[in-house]
């Protein structure tokens, strides 16, 4: 029952990593660029919902609303002011660039709300679930969670596959040049993608908190980054792969930390990373890309 216990609370670790790492999947998947401020949007998220609880006196759900569109509006922000001038710059102007971003939203939280940590209080008002006389007990957080990691990886297959902007995205994805010559606006399709994946981590934002109570500048930090670990690992670019890759991750780290080491969980879960990449250096989904030279 501990090993039931403790993969259920690494199953909804994991689909906190598989929300963010959506979020990388998307925007590498489609601009070709690691959006290394994503973590931060988390940050921003959290903050936001905790201001709308406690300042507004919102409800929780109200105060979800208020992230997801705050961290929408950021996200295109950032894409319009850091990235959109750096289209056609070379990757590494990019990367330092996204770099750059991430230290300027973690410094004017720092600013803002102080690195004094904030008691997050949970969004999700259930109660546990007990099981087999009390012996299994899952959290309301753990059960929302999964609940909402699934209805997401399903509500974004079916934007991609079945909607107009979906096939714009793949077009895009495909060919810049070629899609614009079809007439997609190339800009307005990366907007959107941002937009996406700043909605889905204000989302993992709140979750992380609800789970993880505590809040501060550095939140979205480590996450940020164990879920780019994800993305990479499932195959970046793949959404069903960093759905995959956040759930193995998740897995990984919370047994870890119950058999072998606390200390050496986040040692274990890069440890693992580098094993997939050498036997499969696209990751566990990816598709190896041939490209023309």
């Amino acid at each position: 029952m501990t090993f039931l216990s403790y993969l259920i609370s690494g199953i909804s670790l994991g689909s906190i990593y598989a929300i963010i790492a959506l979020g990388y999947t998307m925007v590498y998947g489609i601009a070709k660029m690691l959006n290394f401020a994503h973590g931060d949007v988390i940050m921003v998220g959290g903050y936001m919902s905790f201001i709308a609880m406690i300042n507004f006196g919102w409800p929780p759900l109200l105060a979800v609303l208020f992230a997801i569109v705050v961290c929408t509006v950021l996200g295109i922000l950032i894409e319009q002011l850091a990235y959109k001038p750096l289209r056609s710059a070379p990757p590494l102007a990019v990367l330092i660039t996204a770099i750059g971003v991430s230290y300027f939203l973690q410094n004017a939280a720092l600013l803002i709300f102080s690195a004094n940590p904030k008691s997050y209080s949970s969004v999700i008002p259930f109660d546990a679930l007990r099981l087999f006389n009390g012996q299994l007990v899952i959290s309301g957080t753990t059960i929302v969670t999964i609940i909402v990691c699934i209805v997401i990886i399903i509500a974004l297959n079916t934007i991609v596959n079945k909607t107009k902007i979906g096939k714009a995205m793949r077009a895009v994805s495909e060919d810049k040049d070629a899609a614009q010559l079809m007439g997609i606006s190339v800009n307005k399709t990366i907007s959107v993608t941002f937009a996406i994946g700043s909605a889905l981590a204000a989302v993992a934002g709140v979750l992380l908190c609800s789970a993880y109570p505590i809040l501060m500048p550095t939140t979205g930090a480590m996450p940020g980054i164990k879920a780019f670990t994800a993305a990479v690992f499932g195959g970046i670019g793949s959404i069903p792969g960093a759905f995959l890759g956040g759930i193995l991750l998740g897995i990984i780290e919370i047994l870890g930390k119950a058999y072998i080491s606390t200390q050496l969980s986040d040692a274990i879960v890069f440890a693992v990373l580098i094993i997939i990449l050498l036997v499969k250096p696209t990751g566990l989904l990816g598709k190896k890309v041939l490209v023309k030279v």
